[in-house]
């Protein structure tokens, strides 16, 4: 029987210092919790950024990726097909190709937020060589204003983004673990990111034990298992993506 795969578990600390983002000016805080080198699925990169006030992730169009954003603290305008919204935490905001977003630091603290991004499966197929799809008709006009969706994640408490996007992420949800019931999670053709939002806990996997706390991202491969306990509460996002026809090694 294969060895169980261990989780990736990242933190925040220690983000890198990157200038310039998007063509923007100012400073982006940023750090990958999850690479697609260490996964099964078809992720590009689990990621956590943050603006300082007044500072600017500049607009730019997905032409190979579809992408989330979700708002951990701070407040900010998102623009999303030249369309400013404000947002702050718990905003959720989907993006298929073709969209262009965009995204400022409007208030007086840091702006922080989680990106998941993944190639869309018409860029899954050029990359492994195969033959790429032909449009049988040409987008409609304004079809442009459709391939992009913002939510409240705390109002609707899970979504599914394939109401919009064409990818394998199968679930977005907030989740809180509280002592009577720990949460278990098994990735028996699928693949978690967790990130913790509020309080403390654990995540076991095997014989491996984590501390969780706010800013800890926890990423299970392929044929892994976790238990997630606490001993208070613990508030997480959470993402799932569906591995199709891989199994684990």
């Amino acid at each position: 029987m294969p060895e169980a795969a261990a989780p990736i578990l990242a933190t925040t600390r220690e983000p890198a210092d990157v200038h310039g983002v998007h063509g923007a000016a100012g400073l982006t805080h940023w750090k990958c919790l999850a690479a697609r080198r260490h996964l099964s699925g078809e992720w590009e990169a689990v990621e956590w950024a943050s603006l300082p006030p007044g500072a600017v992730s500049g607009e730019h169009r997905h032409t190979r990726t579809e992408e989330i954003y979700f708002l951990i603290r701070g407040e900010g305008e998102l623009v999303v097909n030249g369309t400013p919204h404000p947002v702050g935490p718990g905003s959720l905001l989907l993006t298929g190709i073709g969209a262009v977003h965009g995204l400022r630091n409007t208030g007086a603290t840091d702006l922080d937020w989680l990106v998941i991004e993944m190639p869309a499966p018409e860029t899954t197929r050029v990359l492994r060589g195969r033959p790429a799809v032909p449009r049988s008709t040409p987008p409609k006009e304004g079809r442009h204003q459709m391939n992009a969706r913002l939510y409240d994640l705390d109002e609707h408490g899970s979504v599914d983004p394939r109401e919009l996007l064409t990818g394998p992420l199968s679930l977005v949800e907030l989740i809180r673990v509280d002592p009577t019931v720990p949460h278990v999670l098994n990735s028996e053709g699928v693949e978690h990111t967790l990130f913790v939002l509020e309080g403390t806990g654990t995540a076991v996997s095997g014989d491996t034990s984590v501390p969780l706390a706010p800013g800890t991202a926890l990423t299970l491969p392929l044929g892994g298992h976790a238990v997630v306990d606490t001993d208070s509460s613990l508030r997480c996002f959470h993402a799932v993506l569906d591995v199709a026809g891989k199994e684990a090694t």
